[in-house]
């Protein structure tokens, strides 16, 4: 054993972790630990940000397009709670990211007294978000609680978990027994319902894969894609889930977002539909929601959602990839489905008229940035308009290529979390896909970027509303419009006096985002619209 302070043992522990970026805040609290990120600058980097909430924002983007654990660190109290929208949206989208939280003294813990930074049981308002909280007492316990945390952020159903060190336990010296870490568990499979979906999904005329985030996750593309061609069964993807199967495939036939995608056209002729990694949180009463007799087999790692939003007929508990295996082993030959490659290739261009007709402007726009993007680029997906059509209209062509917020929503996040993802991915190009109201939340994360030479390309949207709101109160109450108009500045200029590349444009953007992507340094392209209809305010045409 080595006698150490409580920062250095927090910030070894993260060495021998594998952590090689933290995303962080420094404050009184964090001091202690700050010296020990000095001492170890050539093995884990640590990177400023201007808000805690894009701390855990840039954690979770580095984390979902890497697979591997977002860190993020701030003080107690408001730097842990401007953080929590973060973890909320790794939550959401299942994705493991550490917050390490700054603590007030040992002295102060419980008393309520109003110590600098003190929330009265902090872990309380992490709890719903994570799946652990932990508090450090002792020097010494920190190696194994550390450990243990990020144990659990990567097993089974990755989520993110929080751990906080009271700032005296961090200048404390005491003696410390460093720990090696060791595997993952996960968790077992249900080979006995692997056998059975088998059986089932083999003997189907029509069988559907329905493939949400939890492929992306396990990292199962390649065993879903070899799956789908073994049966010739087409591929509906969740928004989450783009990317499981690459959108270029003849089996994919896109994603079901809100009523647009493919799984109007094509669920209600399904016999079979094997649902991996997905809430199956689809629409009731539709001519397209899944019926008693179209046989749903649900795999998912996590038991509990096995059959929350759907009642299915076989369900699996096992990781997506492990289980993807397993069936292929067990299909045998395959290949006994009616469905015709043509008759699904009419799905796919049916679906792209109907958001042709539906939203032009914003389809040109996404056949722009795929044109220009390289088959790898990571795309986040904001709370915008031209983004909400993306889920359905923007082919992805790789895993892991695709970051939304999940069911959160969390707007601001992309911009923070498109610098996470850069940091974790330097080759590839990164694109944040953003609103006006949005960009507002991490106009201060350009300092950032400028900083860390983090070079992003942000395209702006800027209709000078929060556009899908203001949509609304036009659609439905009357155009009594209060609360979604906005002001803003020159985005573009905004970036120059940060050091950034600002481009202005009008809807073509391809010469501009070509222009972005040979930039050394970060880039924001300000893009002018009207207010445009999203797709959750919008009937698909009969086209």
């Amino acid at each position: 054993m080595a006698v150490m302070s409580g920062g250095e043992a927090l910030v070894g522990s993260l060495v021998r972790e594998g952590v090689e970026v933290v995303f962080g805040l420094p404050g009184v609290q964090l001091m202690g630990a700050l010296d020990a990120f000095y001492q170890h600058q050539d093995e884990v980097r640590w990177i400023t940000v201007r808000n805690e909430q894009s701390a855990t924002y840039m954690a979770y983007g580095y984390a979902r397009t890497t697979g591997r654990l977002g860190v993020a660190m701030v003080v107690p109290g408001p730097g842990a709670l401007n953080a929590a929208a973060g973890l909320g949206t790794a939550y959401a989208a299942s994705t493991p990211v550490l917050l390490l939280s700054g603590q007030v003294g040992t002295g102060d813990l419980g008393r309520h007294r109003g110590a600098l930074h003190e929330v009265g049981e902090q872990m309380d308002v992490f709890r719903p978000i994570t799946k652990a909280c932990s508090r450090v007492l002792r020097v010494r316990d920190i190696p194994a609680t550390l450990h243990s945390s990020v144990c659990v952020a990567r097993s089974g159903r990755p989520r993110p978990v929080e751990m906080e060190v009271p700032w005296d336990v961090l200048d404390a010296e005491a003696e410390v027994e460093p720990l090696k870490p060791g595997p993952i568990s996960q968790p077992g499979l249900d080979v006995a319902g692997v056998r059975a979906a088998a059986r089932r999904i083999s003997a189907a005329r029509h069988p559907i894969i329905w493939a949400g985030g939890g492929v992306v996750t396990a990292d199962g593309s390649a065993e879903l894609t070899a799956l789908a061609h073994r049966l010739n069964a087409p591929v509906v993807t969740t928004q989450q889930g783009k990317g499981a199967i690459a959108e270029d495939d003849p089996l994919s036939v896109g994603v079901f977002y809100t009523n647009f995608g493919p799984a109007r056209h094509i669920l209600p002729q399904a016999d079979v539909v094997l649902a991996v990694g997905s809430r199956l949180l689809l629409p009731q009463g539709t001519p397209w929601a899944l019926r008693d007799d179209q046989g749903l087999i649900q795999i998912d790692v996590d038991p509990e959602e096995v059959g929350r939003n759907q009642p299915v007929q076989l369900g699996v508990v096992g990781d997506a990839r492990r289980a993807l295996a397993a069936l292929l082993d067990e299909v045998g030959d395959g290949g006994k489905s009616a469905w015709h490659l043509q008759e699904l290739e009419k799905v796919r261009a049916r679906v792209r008229r109907e958001v042709e007709a539906v939203a032009p402007t914003q389809l040109a726009i996404i056949d722009a940035l795929r044109q220009e993007l390289a088959p790898d680029a990571v795309v986040v997906q904001g709370v915008t308009n031209v983004a909400y059509w993306a889920n359905v209209a923007f082919p992805v062509l790789r895993p892991r290529s695709y970051v939304t917020s999940s069911y959160f929503a969390s707007l601001g996040y992309s911009f923070p979390a498109a610098l996470g993802a850069k940091v974790g991915n330097p080759q590839r190009q990164v694109v944040a896909l953003c609103g006006d109201g949005g960009f507002m939340y991490g106009v201060p994360e350009l300092a950032t970027a400028v900083q860390e030479n983090i070079n992003v390309v942000a395209l702006v949207f800027v209709d000078n509303a929060l556009g899908a709101y203001r949509h609304d109160q036009q659609r439905r109450f009357g155009s009594r419009f209060l609360g979604t108009r906005l002001h803003n500045p020159s985005f573009a200029r905004l970036a120059e006096e940060f050091g950034a590349r600002g481009i202005v444009t009008g809807p073509e953007v391809g010469s501009a985002l070509r222009e972005a992507l040979a930039c050394k340094r970060p880039v924001v392209i300000e893009v002018p619209l009207p207010t445009l209809t999203p797709p959750f305010q919008a009937t698909p045409p009969d086209v």
